[in-house]
């Protein structure tokens, strides 16, 4: 990494100075953050499982076989990562590479040194303003620390293979991997909403996030009727349909390209952004305040806002059912791990 220093975009974007991952982190993704943070050992742990096998070989692999940008490759590359990192305000500006690969894809890997992978697929596809998005969303993953307990997800996915003739033992691994994917799945709608912070031009994200779906031809599309797209397959069919859209989650590290584009959508129009914009955001040099029960309940509500919104016919049946059940168990889970705090800090040792 470099230091982070001050570009000229080609138009003025506000930065936030001090800016916490917390301020764009969906509620259950912090949550789940703020809970794993807590537990003394955890981090250090999946830190050095991320740090010393899979980052230092995956850097020497794209090292090897793709293209650092800098300020004589993909320069323009090289600005967006620039200022993403400055408008974040992230201490380092993180590496980037650009690999040969036709399919459009991103991602950042690593803890101690986190570096961007995006594809040339990805280069040709977007135009600069949605690539800064997609930089920034790259960029929220680092500031999050999200590698490091994807890490746990993909050492506990591995496990849940090794055991699978255990029927007992896989089908408890599983549950965890499948929460595991669910919060996964909100932490790539944080990162969205942190790649929206970075270019502030929400015609942009949608733009993004819709090309990723159907391809380079914009012309031939409109984000006025994929958000409806959105709309219909939120409420299509009947509860058969809400089970087979769970179904189609499974295994899966990202929401549906409808959904991300209508959730983006809604937090660019609802308040959150602007706000933020405005300079009213948690800090960084609060974090270690942030209270573990009140982030619980703030999933919590979360989930249920969203249910009260669908018009799912399955969630139409079980929405207040749930909500009671989600928001009763967050509560006992953030009870537990306040305790522990308190008993970490009161132990002499």
């Amino acid at each position: 990494m470099v230091a982070a220093v001050t570009t000229t975009p080609a138009r003025t974007r506000i930065r936030l100075p001090g800016i916490s991952s917390r301020a764009y982190e969906h509620p259950a993704d912090r949550g789940a953050l703020v809970a794993l943070r807590s537990l003394t050992g955890v981090d250090t742990v999946f830190r050095k499982l991320s740090g010393v096998v899979s980052e230092r070989s995956l850097r020497l692999s794209y090292l090897s076989s793709s293209v650092r940008v800098g300020e004589t490759q993909f320069r323009d590359m090289y600005d967006y990562v620039r200022d993403a990192a400055y408008l974040l305000d992230f201490a380092e500006v993180p590496e980037l590479y650009v690999t040969q690969n036709p399919y459009a894809s991103a991602m950042t890997i690593g803890s101690d040194r986190p570096f961007i992978v995006v594809s040339s697929g990805l280069v040709d596809l977007l135009d600069a303003e949605e690539l800064r998005f997609v930089v920034g969303h790259e960029v929220g993953h680092a500031l999050s620390g999200h590698a490091v307990y994807q890490t746990m997800l993909v050492s506990l996915t591995r496990l849940a293979l090794r055991v699978a003739w255990f029927p007992i033992g896989y089908i408890g691994l599983r549950a965890i991997v499948m929460a595991l994917e669910e919060w996964y799945r909100k932490a790539e709608l944080s990162c969205d909403r942190a790649g929206l912070l970075a270019a502030q031009d929400p015609d942009a994200a949608r733009r993004a996030l819709m090309k990723t779906a159907g391809g380079s031809r914009l012309a031939e599309m409109s984000a006025a009727v994929f958000l409806e797209q959105a709309r219909e397959y939120e409420a299509s069919g009947d509860a058969r349909d809400g089970v087979l859209k769970l179904i189609n989650l499974l295994g899966s590290s990202h929401p549906a390209a409808v959904i991300r584009v209508a959730e983006i959508d809604r937090w660019a129009r609802e308040g959150d952004y602007r706000r933020i914009l405005a300079g009213d955001y948690p800090l960084r040099a609060e974090d270690r305040k942030a209270s573990i029960s009140e982030e619980a309940a703030g999933a919590a509500r979360s989930y249920k806002e969203s249910w009260e919104r669908s018009t799912d016919p399955l969630f139409s049946g079980v929405r207040d059912a749930a909500g009671s059940a989600y928001e009763a168990g967050s509560k006992w889970v953030g009870g537990l791990m306040n305790k522990a705090k308190e008993a970490r800090s009161s132990d002499p040792g």
